[in-house]
């Protein structure tokens, strides 16, 4: 710079927020600015990128628009702030080196799946990345497992220890190039190797490990493989008896397996596909999709036994390409752990933990900063709704179409954290700790949202010590220091004694400022995530939550999940609820919905069902139990009742998995309605009462009348059918009700249960049909993996409000 200035030449300082680090943006702005004879410079910081740029105006103009409408595909621009300044007299334009700025943060990209340049060259034997399991460029490969700090450079994230070749390093440095400042950037010569070993002793290195990798897994063994995030145990997908080893060894049962298959062909091969499942089977995220499972599928039914849905992903990485690509079949790639533990991230925490488990482990030296789960999604709008259920009907190729577009969550990770929530309203730094299961938390700061990727059930010591590294990870990566912790109100919770444990202690930022928690209740955060997830804005008002799941710690003691409520971010009231049953045996009821059977209809009716393999004895201790209240807490949890008339009608007794006995009601439910030529059956008859604490849905006559469907020898699948049509039915009578008495009809579904499709399909055109507009969960799961957010959201302005007042 220094050069004589051109009157007519301006200069713009620029500054761009979002996930532009990583994405290719300095090098789009650099081709950019020559395209437009524009000269200054762009660099990195701890904030976003920076710009100065200098020419005639019309350049200018267009150089600003399209910095967002030409931006690179991974790009996500929040904010781009454009300022005059006096012209320097740059000659030439250029990228300089990035600054790192105390305090500023930026929005980082998550990891992404292999892009098509990448798997061409990946597959070229001309190529010199050919077969080479860690390609990648700027717009694809690791991210957010990689970075140990902020701006994204490579000393700072676990490539720092991979020197680059010089071939290498020219592509690196190339603006022109798409790996310029690619910075996992490598090849065979320099970069990560891979090796095979079984029993302590390497079996093969390189091609040759992963070539035999792909022979083990076709005879029939079961691999741990090192992918992006952590491990995945692996193996034929096609093989029954590979399939109920790696159950028998992982202590699973019968909860359904994820399934890699090569191509999007395959996938049309063992499952229905609509084009919007198609969209994010192979978008840059790469979920596990739930896909409709094909009865001439090759996939053996012990993958997802009593599912009509398979969760299926392609191939993500450039490992996972090649050994798909190797062994020619669908694998399972199910999570790299015992158990509910959290996934293994290094090779020694994988040898201790899964030995038992693997017959070989395929493992490699790019070490993993952050564990990272698969996401999980659904796809498409459930078999239950009208168009849905008119389309799906038949199945076959010449006559099956796929149901309406809708995406929702059922796991938030890989793919998609820790890429943030943007709010409609600005927050003070707050951490929500999510609940116990299927845990996330929560970390605010201005009007984002930092949900993590999927942390697990909160359940052990590992799990509770990856939650406290992660929380770490986030307040690091962007800045946060909370001064205020939200928690659920149940007392038991690991989240919620980790955040008693910070109170009193103070943050970095002021050591003047101990740490304050707030307790929030499960079902309020339900909603409030619901209208977070929506934009919902704060003087939207009150509106109609209804909470639907298997177990929340409610106010008055009890075990709520059958909730109505009206209310918003300032506060809710209970309107409504569904009636308080026993659970005899707390936890044990859970796990053997029988319990809820028989303790349901004996508080109901007095009387004891006749359950076949339950022996008398037990009947008549769980009726004593119920009597004396004896370790028989109540609950009007939604959940529970789905589970009790499963056990009811014979559909399962015990379970091995959360909500497993509901499920399997809600596939035998659609699998009957979808034979019937017009799916019919009245709603079972409920009673809606007033009570002190607003509605009480009484079921007495709910489940005698299932009773009496199973006596006459009805099917499962028609008395499921009929149930779903009566809690949708039910949905909205409620809805009705309260509107009647408070005008509102905007109606909010958040909770586990929705995410039974079939529930889900009946209750939202029927809330439609009754003039309700209804707001579903887009960004972040209707289940416990969404909670965080609510608790967040409540926490904002319930600090809000006291500061106030």
């Amino acid at each position: 710079m220094g050069g004589v200035v051109d009157p007519a030449v301006r200069l713009k300082r620029i500054d761009v927020q979002g996930v532009v680090q990583g994405v290719g943006f300095r090098p789009f702005v650099y081709r950019l600015a020559h395209d437009y004879g524009l000269t200054g410079w762009v660099l990195n910081h701890s904030g976003g990128v920076k710009i100065e740029v200098e020419g005639v105006t019309a350049a200018l103009d267009a150089f600003v628009h399209d910095l967002t409408a030409k931006a690179p595909p991974l790009a996500r621009i929040v904010a781009v702030e454009v300022n005059d300044a006096p012209p320097n007299g740059y000659r030439r334009f250029e990228i300089r080196y990035s600054v790192a700025e105390e305090g500023r943060y930026q929005l980082i990209s998550p990891d992404i799946a292999t892009c098509p340049d990448c798997l061409r060259e990946l597959l070229d034997p001309a190529d010199r990345r050919y077969r080479y399991p860690f390609t990648n460029c700027t717009n694809c490969g690791p991210r957010f497992t990689i970075i140990r700090d902020i701006p994204y450079d490579r000393p700072l994230t676990t490539m720092g220890a991979f020197t680059m070749c010089p071939d290498c390093q020219r592509e690196y440095d190339d603006p022109l190039d798409r790996r310029f400042h690619a910075q996992p950037n490598a090849c065979p010569a320099c970069g990560p190797h891979l090796w095979l070993e079984a029993a302590g002793a390497c079996l093969a290195e390189r091609d040759e490990a992963l070539r035999l990798a792909g022979r083990m897994l076709q005879e029939g063994r079961v691999l741990a493989i090192k992918g992006l995030g952590g491990f995945h145990l692996a193996c034929d997908a096609t093989n029954a008896g590979a399939v109920r080893m790696l159950r028998a060894r992982k202590g699973r049962p019968h909860k359904p397996l994820a399934v890699m298959m090569a191509t999007l062909d395959d996938v049309h091969r063992h499952c229905y596909v609509s084009e919007e499942e198609e969209r994010l089977l192979t978008g840059q995220q790469c979920p596990i999709v739930l896909l409709r499972w094909r009865d001439d599928s090759t996939v053996v039914r012990e993958v997802a036994p009593g599912n009509l849905y398979l969760g299926v992903m392609l191939p993500y990485t450039p490992l996972h390409h090649l050994l798909l690509r190797d062994v020619d079949r669908p694998l399972v790639m199910t999570s790299g752990n015992l158990s509910e533990e959290p996934i293994a991230q290094t090779n020694d925490e994988a040898r201790r933990r899964l030995g038992p488990l693997a017959d070989a482990f395929l493992l490699h030296n790019r070490d993993i900063y952050a564990r990272y789960d698969d996401s999980v999604v659904v796809g498409s709008r459930p078999f239950g709704h009208p168009q849905a259920r008119q389309q799906a009907k038949g199945g076959s190729d010449s006559n099956f179409r796929p149901p309406i577009p809708n995406l929702q969550f059922i796991r938030r990770s890989r793919g998609y954290a820790p890429f943030p929530v943007r709010l409609p309203f600005k927050t003070k730094p707050i951490l929500a700790v999510g609940a116990e299961l299927k845990n996330t938390f929560c970390l605010t700061r201005d009007d984002f949202a930092f949900l993590s990727q999927h942390i697990g059930d909160m359940e052990n010591i590992e799990t509770l010590d990856h939650f406290e590294r992660s929380i770490e990870l986030f307040k690091h990566l962007f800045r946060v220091e909370p001064g205020l912790i939200a928690h659920d109100l149940h007392p038991d919770y690991l989240a919620t004694q980790y955040a008693k444990e910070q109170i009193g202690q103070c943050t970095h930022s002021d050591p003047r400022s101990p740490i304050s928690t707030l307790p929030i209740q499960h079902h309020h955060a339900h909603i409030a995530s619901c209208l977070a997830d929506n934009g919902w804005m704060p003087d939207g008002g009150s509106e109609n939550g209804v909470a639907w799941d298997g177990t929340g710690y409610g106010l008055d003691g009890h075990i709520w999940g059958g909730e109505w409520f009206v209310g918003g971010y300032r506060g809710f009231r209970r309107a409504g609820h569904l009636e308080y049953l026993p659970m005899p045996g707390s936890e044990a009821a859970i796990r053997n919905p029988w319990r809820l059977a028989v303790g349901y209809l004996y508080a109901l009716t007095g009387q004891v069902p006749a359950l076949p393999g339950i022996i008398e004895e037990e009947m008549r201790i769980l009726c004593q139990q119920v009597d004396r209240r004896l370790h028989s807490p109540l609950t009007s949890a939604a959940g529970r009742l789905f589970d009790a008339v499963a056990a009811l009608v014979g559909v399962r007794h015990s379970v091995t998995y959360e909500a497993q006995a509901a499920i399997e009601l809600e596939m035998l439910a659609t699998r009957w309605a979808e034979a019937q030529p017009a799916p019919v059956g009245d709603a079972y008859p409920f009673d809606i009462q007033e009570g002190g604490d607003g509605i009480v849905i009484g079921l007495r006559r709910l489940l005698q009348a299932v009773q009496a469907d199973a006596a006459a020898g009805k099917s499962c699948g028609e008395i499921g059918w009929r149930l779903h049509v009566t809690m949708a039915e039910l949905i909205a009578a409620v809805c009705r009700h309260i509107a009647a008495q408070t005008g509102l009809r905007t109606v909010v579904l958040s909770g586990g249960v929705f995410q039974n499709r079939l529930l889900l399909g009946l209750a939202v055109p029927t809330l439609e049909q009754a003039g309700f507009r209804v707001l579903l969960h887009r960004q972040v799961p209707c289940n416990d993996g969404g909670l965080s957010l609510g608790q967040a959201a409540l926490a904002h302005f319930a600090r809000s409000e006291h500061e106030i007042h």
